[in-house]
């Protein structure tokens, strides 16, 4: 049921994931190339924070802290894989691999080496802070409007 604390958990977790983007774009290689990246992950963390942050709303405080990195790290999750997935799809197209379980298995392998770029401390410190002000903040609006 749409409401507007899981409006509010999904605009949250869209702005996290704008900012994270942002610094991993950074951190990359210049010659990267990023196409739809922000979009994509953007996507991601709207669907994240209406699902995960806002269907767990209506509890105490405490609770919505770890409700909040439960988002955060569920968009960490998805946006790796969904990433990852299309990275092996581009190579997949580039007759890359050898078999289709090769390529499955790769994906595996990219998603760990995109989140190896995550591992800095400004990114980390984005990602826990920004997951308990978004479980801070979807937990108010509840309150206030319910």
């Amino acid at each position: 049921m749409p409401t507007t604390a899981r409006l509010i958990a999904a605009f949250c977790l869209m702005v996290i994931a704008w900012i994270v983007s942002e610094q991993v774009i950074a951190v990359m290689p210049p010659e990267t190339q990023f196409g739809y990246f922000r979009l994509v992950n953007l996507g991601i963390a709207a669907l994240c924070g209406w699902v995960v942050i806002g269907g767990r709303l209506g509890t105490d405080y405490v609770t919505s802290l770890s409700i909040g990195l439960t988002g955060v790290a569920a968009m960490v999750f998805w946006a790796l894989f969904v990433q990852a997935f299309n990275e092996m799809l581009r190579l997949a197209l580039s007759r890359r691999y050898g078999g289709p379980v090769e390529a499955v298995v790769d994906v595996f392998q990219l998603g760990i080496d995109y989140g190896a770029n995550l591992l800095h401390v400004h990114i980390l410190a984005t990602l826990f802070v920004g997951g308990f002000l978004a479980g801070l903040v979807s937990e108010f609006v509840h309150r206030r409007w319910t």
